[in-house]
């Protein structure tokens, strides 16, 4: 069974960082693309960066220039580095693994943890 733990979250000023990771435990399964979501007061959840096994990297233009994504296979971990932090980054953000598992392939969610950017 797959346990996907977040942590890193929290209380931020305007132009602040914070640095938020996902670990994936569990047996018999492997990783494929790792990402972070996020869903904000009153919006849909929307895809806030995500990275490919192999390294390939995808933002949302809205973060482009100031969140890092990045991965270790090894530990089955995901980091979002998130600098120059503003007010609308506010959100819920949560993890989001490909999990490939007895031939299929499929979506794991995490807990998810609370963003607030903040004066």
């Amino acid at each position: 069974q797959v346990q996907l733990v977040e942590s890193g979250g929290g209380l931020v000023q305007p132009g602040g960082s914070l640095r938020l990771s996902c670990a994936a435990s569990g047996d018999g399964f492997s990783v494929n693309e790792m990402g972070w979501h996020r869903q904000g007061p009153g919006k849909q959840r929307e895809l806030v960066a995500q990275i490919s096994r192999g390294g390939s990297t995808e933002y949302a233009d809205s973060v482009k220039g100031r969140f890092t994504i990045s991965r270790d296979n090894a530990r089955r971990t995901v980091i979002l580095q998130m600098n120059s932090l503003k007010s609308e980054d506010t959100a819920v953000y949560y993890c989001k693994v490909g999990i490939v598992s007895g031939g299929g392939l499929y979506p794991a969610w995490g807990q998810g943890t609370q963003v607030t950017v903040s004066s």
